[in-house]
């Protein structure tokens, strides 16, 4: 399956994407800062009954988060993954949201899949071992 890597960076966010992608990059904030315990039993919970995402759902996503707040465009990733599964889930559809790590140089990170697919992220994502996941 080929997972489309971008969106158009010119597609337009309507005033309810915008405001309910600020919503959730408010919630990731605060999410952010609980232990990595009480993250996983929060979005556990926030998963229920969910439909599988899919790429386009989650690319989608992804997009509106980085493009209604600058600090989830940098190195926010567990701030922009976080926003990223919540406004998946207000559309009725969870991704897999994961966060791992790499030694050599080490490094963490957290982002959302697909089919085991990292969405919107960069090729070296995959040489993380995942820690946490809350799947679909």
């Amino acid at each position: 399956m080929s997972v489309p890597l971008s969106i158009d960076p010119r597609a337009h966010l309507t005033l309810t994407e915008r405001c309910t992608a600020r919503c959730c990059v408010a919630a990731a904030r605060l999410l952010a800062r609980r232990s990595p315990r009480t993250i996983c039993r929060v979005l556990d919970r926030v998963r229920r009954g969910a439909r599988p995402a899919t790429a386009p759902d989650a690319l989608r996503a992804r997009h509106a988060v980085v493009t209604v707040n600058a600090r989830c465009t940098g190195q926010g990733c567990l701030q922009r993954s976080l926003a990223t599964a919540l406004l998946c889930r207000t559309r009725g559809r969870w991704p897999q949201w994961c966060t791992g790590v790499r030694t050599e140089p080490f490094r963490a990170r957290a982002w959302v899949a697909v089919d085991g697919h990292p969405i919107g992220e960069p090729d070296d994502t995959r040489l993380y071992q995942p820690l946490l996941s809350i799947p679909r």
